[in-house]
């Protein structure tokens, strides 16, 4: 029997991204072993970091062997208040728990959760246009125009992708113009979709097709930009179009199951819920073609539970997968042994010192991502890098300007 390695120290770290910070759970051992998680606390989730800090002291002393144990003794804890960043704090220390029980045992992550089903995982260019256009000058080249999505477009099936994901946008005198009212920006309360926005996204995806060609899978991410009338409104709009999928996010599953029984392209929702219970009303319904899964947020050793809830409702499951590339590869290692995964979400655009925070970084190859056999995760953040790149004060959402009144 190796080591039981019980935990000397629970520590957060985060660096710079340039526009967001990473963030990090680091959990020490007295048997030498480090493991490692990645969580978020820019994506609306503030004081995730100070929870986990909080939470630290009960896990000190415990056997990382024993991660189901440990987090139900924090979920019992903290029960009056689970969820939302409770629930993330949960996950991002039961995933360092993973990464160091799996370094203890001398094993990938994907072999605590039954092995894996598949060695290379297809992928999508997820935030295809976003990152260059709404996040200037941190994603190169930059895009302003159509000339540069068409440009994109090529670029992403000459180097071997087979799908990507792009979010609402529309032209304006030659120029590209993004649209995200639900996160503020531009700040419409209502939520309404009128013509000119339709038109606008209708543009925007047929330059993705022609210059992306006919083979390409293409996926729209709606966000949290409409209501249920809006959602409507854009899913007729765009029926002609071969979409691989729509997401959309509504916290009303009856909604969204009406919404999928009037939609002629498969719905993909559920990337901001937490916990199997909050996911079940939508299985019930059948108000999903596939569930998104935060692994960060949920923990992947709970996610396997939600995975397995989708699998007995028919239902095929993704990850949320827009961070570090630890947050990568511990997504990777879910879609490598769950046996309903439809696709993995990556982001391929990256700020130009990524490659230096981490040990390892995913290899992509024809379209996919190629799972290692390193213990543990199979990459790690490299210290000396994040103390290079502090973080910044304003960054993720909550760094927005703040609406003109």
């Amino acid at each position: 029997m190796p080591t039981q390695n019980r935990v000397t120290a629970v520590q957060t770290l985060s660096c710079s991204a340039g526009w967001r910070n990473y963030y990090f759970v680091k959990v020490t051992t007295d048997g030498g072993v480090v493991g490692w998680s990645e969580f978020d606390e820019g994506f609306g989730s503030p004081g995730v970091g100070h929870v986990i800090e909080q939470l630290g002291a009960r896990v000190v002393g415990q056997s990382v062997i024993q991660h189901e144990r440990i987090r139900e003794d924090l979920h019992c804890v903290t029960r009056p208040g689970s969820g939302g960043v409770i629930g993330q704090a949960l996950g991002a220390i039961e995933n360092a728990l993973l990464d160091a029980k799996a370094k203890t045992l001398g094993v990938p992550c994907y072999d605590l959760l039954g092995g894996k089903i598949r060695d290379r995982l297809r992928v999508y260019w997820s935030h295809c246009v976003t990152w260059r256009a709404a996040r200037r000058p941190f994603y190169q080249p930059e895009i302003t125009d159509a000339d540069g999505v068409r440009a994109l477009g090529r670029e992403v099936r000459e180097r071997g992708f087979t799908g990507l994901k792009t979010n609402m946008f529309r032209y304006e005198d030659g120029k590209i113009a993004g649209w995200g009212a639900g996160f503020g920006t531009p700040f419409v309360p209502e939520l309404n979709i009128d013509r000119k926005l339709i038109n606008g996204l209708r543009d925007h995806l047929q330059i993705l097709r022609e210059s992306a060609g006919p083979d390409m899978d293409i996926l729209l991410d709606l966000n949290f930009n409409a209501k249920t009338e809006g959602y409507l409104k854009i899913l007729r709009a765009i029926e002609d179009f071969d979409m691989f999928w729509v997401e959309l996010d509504t916290l009303n599953p009856q909604a969204l199951a009406w919404l999928r029984s009037q939609s002629r392209h498969p719905i993909a929702s559920c990337e901001t819920l937490i916990g199997a219970q909050q996911f079940m009303p939508f299985l019930r319904e059948q108000a999903v073609d596939v569930a998104i899964v935060d692994t960060p947020w949920n923990g992947v050793w709970q996610s396997m539970k939600i995975a397995a809830a989708a699998q007995a409702h028919d239902v095929n499951v993704a990850c949320h997968n827009f961070y570090g590339h630890l947050c990568t590869m511990m997504n990777a290692h879910f879609c490598a042994a769950v046996p309903n995964l439809r696709i993995m979400e990556v982001d391929i655009d990256r700020i130009a010192w990524d490659a230096e925070l981490f040990t390892h970084v995913p290899v992509y190859e024809n379209g996919h991502l190629v799972m290692p056999d390193r213990p543990g995760w199979g990459t790690e953040p490299n210290e000396e890098a994040l103390r290079a790149y502090p973080p910044i004060a304003n960054h993720g959402l909550m760094g927005r300007s703040k609406p003109q009144a």
